[in-house]
């Protein structure tokens, strides 16, 4: 059975939201070498206001990932994002959060968060990342 993987519990290392009176944008970890990823993530970025996310390609900086205690390889697997509270959230999740700020595709993200939706979507999802994780060179060199 493939595991579905769930929004995570664990907090960046980045200070709270809180302690600053303003809350952080939400932090979007991609694979800026995977032509698909990058299509994808340019259409965010023309549709979102301004400061609304902070996009990390970490295919070609790693270092924001360890604030997250996420390996390249594990972020380059499945995408991952912080939301305003610093919780990460991977796979579906993150598409979740990301189409939620997104007007236009805020629909999806509810019709998506339904538990039952979620659960197909995570196992597609799931595949799809894991054939494209093993066809893309970059990926392999992220496990050496």
């Amino acid at each position: 059975m493939t595991s579905i993987p769930q929004s995570k519990n664990r907090q960046s290392k980045t200070p709270s939201s809180e302690r600053h009176n303003k809350p952080f944008p939400v932090t979007v970890y991609y694979d800026g070498k995977c032509g698909l990823c990058r299509k994808e993530i340019s259409h965010y970025k023309k549709i979102a206001s301004e400061g609304q996310f902070i996009w990390s390609d970490i295919a070609h900086d790693a270092a924001p990932l360890s604030q997250l205690d996420v390996s390249q390889m594990d972020a380059l697997l499945r995408l991952h994002a912080t939301d305003r509270n610093g919780k990460l959230h991977i796979g579906v999740d993150a598409f979740i959060l990301i189409w939620g700020q997104l007007p236009t595709w805020r629909p999806l993200a509810i019709l998506v968060g339904l538990p039952v939706v979620r659960y197909i979507a995570a196992m597609l999802y799931n595949r799809f990342a894991d054939y494209r994780f093993a066809r893309l060179e970059h990926c392999q060199i992220s496990e050496m």
